[in-house]
């Protein structure tokens, strides 16, 4: 399976959680292209078989301009796309938590719910990035 990670990151944690999934992914055996959003040249999708986007949650719930950007360039709405995101329930309370994320599974009609990490996806939230790629990979929509 041939897959791409493209995340945008400032605090580092939308990375972190993008190179968890990237090792996991390697670990079945997937080829695995990392893109980060703003940074590296334009993405073709159309290339991969799975399509991963990450992203925070910016202001009040707004999806970060880069991330915006990034969509434009993709042009249309592919059907292999799976969003995770990272957040802070401190900062909006759980209606604005990973908002961005939401949106993103919304406009794409994707099949899995959005992955939420609540900051650093380490400890007991690998768990719930082990359990959400597991339904992603074997196809089935997963929501929680």
């Amino acid at each position: 399976m041939k897959t791409a990670i493209a995340y945008l990151s400032y605090s580092g944690n939308t990375a972190e959680t993008a190179e968890i999934i990237e090792t996991k992914l390697r670990s079945t055996g997937a080829m695995v292209d990392m893109h980060r959003i703003g940074i590296d040249r334009p993405l073709n999708p159309a290339r991969y078989d799975r399509l991963f986007i990450g992203t925070f949650t910016w202001e009040r719930g707004s999806t970060p301009d880069e991330v915006k950007d990034f969509v434009r360039e993709i042009g249309y709405k592919p059907d292999n796309i799976a969003v995770f995101g990272t957040g802070d329930t401190q900062f909006g309370g759980d209606d604005l938590f990973c908002l961005a994320a939401d949106k993103l599974v919304t406009f794409y009609a994707s099949k899995w719910e959005a992955l939420k990490i609540e900051q650093s996806p380490r400890g007991a939230q690998e768990n719930k990035i082990d359990n959400w790629l597991k339904g992603v990979l074997q196809h089935e929509p997963i929501f929680a």
